[in-house]
């Protein structure tokens, strides 16, 4: 049977895929890939259209009833957290009452930012306007907005923008909790052999490691205009050994996440054992 499968076009989710969607893994199902932002893919998750997905692990709480967290495909790390960027403004406070653009309202980024700001603007900011991701540098560079959250590769390409980073979403987190920021989970249907997806997804990992040139053309097929260097860096940051293995810091992570951020009523509270992995 052929899985229904969709992930972003960003290099990290082009490199971990590349083998099990060229049938390079030995009895992996077939996969029919869907490209999409991860916006996209949380409403597919939500709505339940797909077997297996790459969504936002913000999005989790409304989708645990029909899926099941993968323990392995996706993105957290270090050093590698959404930046609020601006124009010149230096400090949290200047935020308050501003436009800021966001990639997605049920993106882990902008989790990660309405805890950030209840705390660090004072009367919080004045409004929030949802832009496709590779839209947002560009719209405060051009005034368009007062701020923006940016994720994936924006981090190493920003000053491009002449734009300045005036917090850091990631060392916010790593600061406050000790633990890694989790931000792309792998979802797959609770009524498919969760344990074959599992290995599949690991094999399809190792498997990038162990010929990264393999992968190369595909990655910088869909990685469209991206510099191969901001491709290769990409890569380097997001898939990491919490892509093989969330182990129990990557748990706790997404644990801690979703608990404070159900505490602030920003998500659903988790049904006992809804992270529970296969």
């Amino acid at each position: 049977m052929t899985l229904s499968m969709a992930y972003s076009p960003c290099p990290n989710d082009t490199f971990v895929f590349h083998a099990w969607t060229h049938g390079l893994i030995e009895d992996a199902p077939p996969i029919d890939v869907r490209y999409a932002d991860i916006d996209v893919t949380n409403g597919l998750a939500e709505r339940g259209e797909l077997d297996v997905m790459k969504v936002s692990y913000a999005a989790l709480p409304w989708v645990l009833d029909e899926y099941a967290l993968l323990p392995c495909g996706g993105a957290l790390g270090r050093g590698c957290g959404p930046l609020v960027l601006s124009l010149g403004a230096t400090t949290p406070r200047a935020l308050a009452g501003k436009v800021v653009a966001v990639p997605g309202e049920r993106s882990t980024a902008y989790l990660l930012f309405r805890l950030w700001a209840a705390h660090n603007v004072p009367g919080g900011v004045g409004e929030i306007r949802v832009l496709p991701f590779d839209k947002i540098m560009p719209a405060v560079r051009d005034g368009l907005v007062d701020a923006g959250l940016v994720i994936h590769e924006a981090r190493f390409t920003y000053e491009r923008y002449g734009l300045t980073c005036l917090a850091d979403m990631g060392d916010w987190w790593e600061s406050d909790t000790g633990l890694p920021i989790p931000l792309g989970a792998i979802i797959a249907k609770r009524s498919l052999d969760l344990p074959a997806l599992t290995a599949a997804t690991r094999a399809s990992v190792e498997h990038a490691w162990a010929n990264p040139q393999a992968s190369r053309a595909y990655v910088l097929e869909h990685a469209q205009e991206m510099d191969p260097a901001v491709a290769d860096r990409h890569i380097a940051l997001y898939v990491n050994e919490f892509t093989r293995d969330l182990g129990p810091d990557g748990h706790a992570a997404v644990t801690a996440l979703l608990t404070r951020a159900a505490s602030e009523a920003l998500v659903p509270p988790l049904p006992p054992g809804a992270l529970t992995l296969p």
